[in-house]
């Protein structure tokens, strides 16, 4: 069984640390790891080292021996997928899934057809959790670099990220859209894909134009039709495959 990965502000090297607070209280309460057993620290950054347990000391701290840091270079193409907002706790399931996926990055989206909307203090409550969502799927899933959960975006904001990148696409129900399916799309072997995941609703004709001005075409996944918070982890699960990052 692979190591469990704790996270830490800055990653230790080759020196003794004690993992406490939150952290040290998961691994000596929860895992109730021992002397001898491997951990796995992570600033969640890309920055990471192996370590030994060397004791365990009340209810939250861990005593290890740090190896030498490690640097986990970003891979390419870099994967971001545009959510739509999910309703309910459906949004915390489609950052989970995609985290453990392997996706780069995450951009909340607040599309015209979306029920939830983000507002004030409920917003930024929202947007915590996607994020502590990521940061925990990312230690479950035994990453170093977990993905970047961005601010929420609106159309405009979205339309740009998409003129930015080196291959743009909407994920579109229509068996018959005029791209085709997503399986056979010509993909760039580097730089930035760029997914929009719409509502349950649907992308709205006016948020489809001007994605198509800003250069991304629609492409359809497969016959059956996804829901918003499954979609994104499908597709970044066949780009994984397609671009050579799953080999």
């Amino acid at each position: 069984m692979t190591a469990p990965v704790f996270v830490v502000d800055e990653v230790p090297s080759a020196k003794t640390f004690v993992l406490d607070g939150a952290e040290g209280r998961h691994a000596v309460s929860v895992k109730r790891l021992r002397a001898g057993e491997d951990v796995v620290l992570t600033d969640g950054r890309g920055r990471w080292t192996e370590a030994v347990v060397e004791a365990a000391e009340g209810k939250d701290r861990l005593v290890v021996t740090a190896g030498p840091a490690q640097e986990e270079p970003e891979q390419t193409p870099r994967i971001t997928v545009v959510q739509a907002l999910p309703k309910g706790d459906r949004g915390e399931l489609a950052v989970e899934t995609m985290t453990e996926t392997g996706v780069d990055a995450i951009v909340p989206w607040q599309a015209a057809r979306c029920i939830t909307q983000w507002k004030g203090d409920r917003g930024a409550k929202a947007l915590g959790k996607w994020r502590a969502t990521a940061r925990e799927a990312g230690k479950q899933s035994r990453r170093v670099r977990f993905p970047d959960v961005a601010d929420a975006a609106s159309t405009r904001q979205v339309a740009a990220l998409l003129a930015g990148a080196d291959f743009a696409a909407v994920l579109h129900e229509d068996r018959d859209c005029d791209s085709g399916a997503l399986a056979s799309a010509e993909l760039p072997t580097a730089g930035d894909i760029v997914l929009v995941v719409g509502p349950e609703g649907g992308v709205s004709p006016d948020e489809l134009a001007a994605f198509a001005e800003a250069g991304a075409r629609p492409y359809r996944l497969g016959r059956s039709v996804l829901r918003t918070s499954t979609a994104g982890t499908a597709a970044t699960a066949l780009l994984l495959g397609r671009t050579g990052r799953w080999s």
